[in-house]
């Protein structure tokens, strides 16, 4: 009869959290800015058609990193409880802290439950009338949540790049401001140049957008030149 090896609990989640984190770190960043105009979330990302930012719901924005087809999956979960949750109850209802609960018990639950944990890092983002009132939620692959403010930075060598972005976060920071500031936190996690326009992901949470739009749509994703444009403006 073959023996099994015995391993004690404390050490097993250990090597599933060290097993997430080296796969979360081998992924390109991603940025989560609050700023007045609204949220800007970057991504170093040339994929033009693998987005690793959406849209959740009417203000709400996803971001990850990790494993595409993981956290895709929890995108389209959300969409659905998004759907489900407003189209039952009401539009207001659906909020950023209930999606990331969801998003906490679901990660929490495979991290524990399953074979191997998911690779996976996500922010959840929802802007508000004024800046105090942006959420910012950060979600960790053992169904940790922070509840951040000021801004959320995940992947590759996600240490540095939130030491430059906090050095240079204002209050005042508009789309441009917030896009170049995150643009240069990524620069400082290559060895090479300043990326391309063609190599980010770039999407806004625009807080004004229902009373400049007449929309209750906020997340606006950015096209190639529109980036090159808002990354030559001046502050």
């Amino acid at each position: 009869m073959t023996q099994q090896f015995y391993v004690s609990p404390e050490q097993l989640m250990k090597d599933r959290a060290d097993f997430a984190r080296k796969g979360i770190a081998r992924g390109r960043s991603v940025v989560v800015i609050s700023c007045e105009e609204g949220i800007a979330l970057v991504a170093e990302n040339p994929s033009p058609s693998l987005h690793k930012i959406g849209e959740i719901y009417d203000k709400i924005a996803f971001a990850a990193v990790g494993k595409y087809n993981e956290f895709e999956s929890l995108r389209q979960a959300g969409v659905r409880y998004a759907d489900v949750r407003g189209y039952s109850y009401d539009r207001e209802d659906v909020t950023a802290r209930g999606l990331a609960s969801v998003y906490a018990q679901s990660l929490g639950a495979v991290f524990t439950a399953e074979q191997k944990p998911f690779e996976v890092e996500l922010a959840v983002a929802e802007v508000g009338g004024s800046q105090s009132d942006d959420h910012l939620y950060r979600l960790t692959f053992d169904g940790s949540i922070a509840d951040e403010k000021r801004f959320i930075v995940m992947g590759g060598q996600a240490d540095k790049v939130a030491e430059t972005v906090e050095g240079g976060w204002q209050q005042e920071l508009n789309f441009a401001g917030a896009i170049r500031l995150a643009m240069k936190g990524l620069v400082t996690d290559k060895e090479a140049g300043e990326l391309p326009a063609s190599a980010l992901e770039v999407a806004v949470l625009d807080r004004a957008s229902e009373s400049t739009r007449g929309s209750r749509r906020a997340f606006r994703r950015l096209g190639d030149d529109e980036i090159a444009a808002l990354l030559s403006k001046e502050n």
